[in-house]
């Protein structure tokens, strides 16, 4: 079984990245298959990094920064330990000095972008809609810890301290009784010892659990309503799995999860798209690229919507006036995607959405925090 590698990338990582500048500066986003041996990520590698250095010549860059930059990429190219684990597309960003990879579960098409920064788009696709997950599959005989990741199957997590069950973990099970006040006292007695697991399972689980992938909670009642009433874990999702876990496979917990993550994407998207149009009526919206660029230089954009698949080359000035050119070089950046840079330097919310996703269907959209 092929295991996906990812490596998503943190909040820091990615203001360290938007920041960034440098004269030439290289981003390469590739396809990989995790299936692979890694012989045909590393042609396609090769080949994207021919381009990128074919379009430095041209702008005339330093020779030695060029060579030093080709010696990074040629390293990579030639590491087989890191070709044989891929996840579905490797995002790679050069410099003469230094090289970033980051292996995603997204599915990106091939880029070459050269400009003194970073493009950094299709990389916040995996900050914007996780493609992982976690389950916690929870009974009272049983608990296990499952990552789901795309087009692969379920991998099992060991998580150190998690307890096993009920009974190993606040003692024995109450003894029958035929007196009613017995059964009640029973009853209660046994919510107690079951949010206590669920405390302790809560417990366990924290030091696992990353704020960018959300948790499903696979149990029946009345656990899965005790672990939600005693779990304050944010990346709780609100809708889970029903059923008993333990009747179903891993791969089984897997493919209804992923239904749930394709719901809760849905779900935010659609309520995204009725807050942009309930701002429409307030006047709180633009979906111009030289607008937003202006609302986005000035700090007033809250949420902009951006296209992750297409390019617009140009520049933007320090009080956010567009400059668009013809051709995209190794001078001229994606217009775009510095608009998706401003924006979340100062603290907006940035979505990497197809274009079909983007209010009004064109390349950005934007929520304004206030009426302009």
């Amino acid at each position: 079984m092929a295991i996906l590698h990812t490596d998503i990338p943190t909040r820091t990582q990615v203001d360290a990245l938007l920041t960034a500048r440098a004269p030439e500066s290289v981003s390469l986003y590739l396809p990989t298959n995790p299936a692979s041996t890694g012989e045909a990520e590393r042609i396609g590698l090769q080949n994207l990094t021919s381009q990128a250095l074919e379009q430095l010549r041209e702008a005339g860059a330093d020779k030695d920064d060029v060579a030093e930059l080709a010696e990074h990429l040629a390293d990579l190219v030639e590491d087989d330990e890191f070709f044989r684990y891929q996840a579905r597309s490797l995002a790679v960003f050069a410099t003469p000095a230094s090289i970033n990879t980051f292996r995603l579960p997204n599915h990106l098409r091939e880029v070459v972008e050269v400009s003194d920064r970073f493009h950094l788009k299709p990389l916040l696709r995996s900050i914007t809609f996780p493609q992982t997950a976690l389950v916690l599959a929870l009974a009272q005989n049983s608990v296990r810890l499952l990552e789901i990741v795309p087009d692969m199957d379920p991998v099992n997590i060991d998580v150190p301290g998690m307890p096993k069950d009920v009974d190993s973990a606040v003692g024995r099970a109450f003894p029958a009784d035929r007196s009613p006040m017995r059964r009640l006292q029973a009853a209660e007695g046994k919510k107690v010892r079951i949010r206590q697991f669920a405390r302790q399972v809560d417990r366990a689980l924290r030091p696992v659990l990353r704020g960018d992938v959300p948790l499903i909670l696979a149990a029946t009642e009345p656990l899965q309503s005790i672990f939600r009433s005693v779990s304050g874990a944010p990346e709780l999702a609100r809708v889970g799995l029903t059923g008993n876990p333990e009747e179903s496979t891993d791969r089984e917990l897997g493919s209804a999860a992923r239904d749930v993550l394709d719901d809760l994407h849905v779900d935010r998207l659609r309520d995204l798209h009725r807050l942009f149009e309930q701002r429409t009526g307030q006047g709180r919206t633009v979906t111009d690229i030289a607008d937003v660029a202006r609302q986005a230089t000035m700090g007033a954009v809250d949420t902009v919507f951006v296209d992750i698949d297409h390019t617009v080359p140009g520049f933007i000035d320090e009080v956010g006036a567009v400059r668009f050119e013809g051709t995209d070089d190794a001078v001229a950046y994606g217009v775009v995607d510095e608009i998706a840079r401003r924006v979340w330097l100062t603290g907006g919310q940035v979505l990497a959405v197809r274009q079909q996703d983007i209010p009004g269907g064109g390349g950005t959209a934007a929520i304004l925090r206030y009426a302009p």
